[in-house]
């Protein structure tokens, strides 16, 4: 297997990729989230490439604008379509056998995916943990203090804890006031995910960290709120993974990780 390293131009601002190359004519691109670098939390996404490419699928990975080795302004992730777009003609380029194209995405370079794929020319996709709830500043989202909550009110520790003066209650009572506010639905973050998702007929494979806030809000949406009609879906497929580690990064996650990505390859493979 061999990476290599290039650089690629996007508007005004040239952007920094890796390449693994490998034989198949399915592609990876992997789409960073906030200000993470193509090497990922603990070089999660650099082991990624190099755990694909050895099954057989070349795989890309790109800094955005403004973040890691690329120059210019980060555009955010809303607004990183040309990003996309710009790292998708470079990869058919640097990997000219390859037709389809599958991007993987985490937190909200999944965002990214669902929002942009169709006009970037993504055929199919992989969310991890998926960024659909816009919760203040260093909170969770309020699935996921209602979470917290249920599983404090449901085991014997959490009850001790009440009992004794272990809980702050201030902050419980800021936790339950925020989980009694209804639901945003008319342009928030995970309706407009849900209507990129509906105008497209791209399949995508979920994969989830069980106790992760970012993939318990996402859960919550995908079960009652805006995106229910897309879970009903054959198109989309999941997988929950038991840990809390945002990036997967704590022992044993990864090979679960890569084992999940690599079924949802096959299954794309089969349908191409």
């Amino acid at each position: 297997m061999t990476r290599s390293q290039f650089a690629f131009e996007c508007a005004d601002d040239i952007l920094a990729g890796s390449l693994d190359q490998a034989d198949s004519s399915l592609g990876v691109v992997i789409v960073t989230g906030g200000g993470q670098t193509r090497f990922g939390a603990h070089r999660g996404f650099a082991q990624l490439a190099s755990g694909l490419a050895a099954a057989g699928y070349p795989v890309m990975r790109y800094d955005r604008r403004g973040v890691g080795d690329s120059s210019g302004e980060d555009p955010g992730f809303e607004e990183s379509a040309p990003d996309l777009a710009a790292a998708i003609s470079a990869f058919r380029e640097h990997a000219p056998s390859v037709q389809t194209i599958v991007g993987f995405g985490l937190c909200d370079g999944a965002t990214t995916l669902c929002l942009h794929h169709e006009q970037c020319g993504v055929d199919a996709m992989i969310f991890a943990n998926p960024w659909v709830v816009e919760a203040a500043a260093n909170e969770p989202p309020p699935a996921a203090i209602k979470s917290h909550y249920r599983d404090q009110l449901l085991s014997l520790d959490g009850w001790k804890r009440l009992l004794t003066g272990g809980v702050n209650y201030r902050k419980a009572l800021s936790g339950l006031l925020k989980i009694s506010k209804p639901r945003e639905s008319t342009g928030s973050l995970a309706e407009r995910v849900a209507q990129a998702m509906a105008a497209s007929d791209a399949p995508a494979h979920i994969v989830l960290a069980k106790d992760d806030a970012t993939a318990i809000g996402f859960a919550d949406e995908w079960r009652n709120g805006a995106l229910a009609e897309q879970a009903k879906q054959s198109r989309f497929s999941s997988e929950t993974i038991d840990t809390d580690a945002h990036s997967f990064a704590w022992d044993g996650d990864f090979d679960q990780l890569l084992q999940s990505c690599l079924t949802a390859l096959h299954g794309f493979e089969a349908q191409a």
